[in-house]
């Protein structure tokens, strides 16, 4: 490791624009995408402001440690979904339920009730094209100004990219699942 001199000199310019509501990103192969939208969520949350969390593959009746604590603070976090597409037993009832899903979470994401709208796992229905990208775009350029809005999941297409505030791309470097470690409750659910 090579060791560095901590900065004693601000790096950047603080930013003079208004203040409005962000879109923002979490891609890529690596770990943690959910994790930092819910972070983003409790930190919201913390703040005092009105949020709302959306997951697309996930059931309704899903019980994972998100949804114990969430419901423990009283923030409101919907399964839409029937599981990942490998575990379905029907694949045109899960494009209707993540069609359905996407019509509570626009609803939320244009009603401005909300200061936070986490769409989590988005990125799957939209690949699989269950849901019309174009529809999610005109959404994000509908919502009132206030509202920020966080889309995780792999693959995210070019132009919700192009249309986001900001982008993370979660790199995997290494995974304990390929040294045969198996998912971790509370660390992975």
């Amino acid at each position: 490791m090579q060791i560095e001199a901590p900065p004693t000199e601000r790096r950047y310019e603080r930013a003079e624009g208004e203040r409005r509501g962000l879109v923002i990103v979490h891609t890529g192969d690596g770990k943690g995408k959910s994790t930092a939208a819910f972070g983003l969520a409790l930190r919201a949350h913390g703040r005092g402001k009105k949020v709302c969390i959306y997951q697309f593959m996930k059931v309704p009746s899903s019980r994972f440690g998100e949804h114990r604590a969430f419901e423990a603070m009283g923030l409101p976090i919907m399964g839409l979904g029937d599981g990942f597409s490998w575990k379905s037993r029907d694949l045109d009832h899960s494009a209707e339920l993540a069609r359905a899903g996407w019509a509570q979470a626009r609803a939320a994401l244009t009603s401005g009730e909300w200061f936070l709208v986490v769409l989590d796992e988005i990125m799957y229905p939209l690949r699989y094209g269950w849901l019309a990208l174009d529809d999610v775009l005109a959404a994000l350029r509908e919502r009132p100004p206030g509202v920020s809005v966080v889309l995780t999941g792999r693959g995210a297409p070019q132009e919700l990219v192009d249309a986001a505030d900001t982008v993370t791309e979660m790199a995997l470097v290494k995974h304990h699942f390929k040294a045969g470690v198996p998912a971790q409750r509370g660390i992975e659910d």
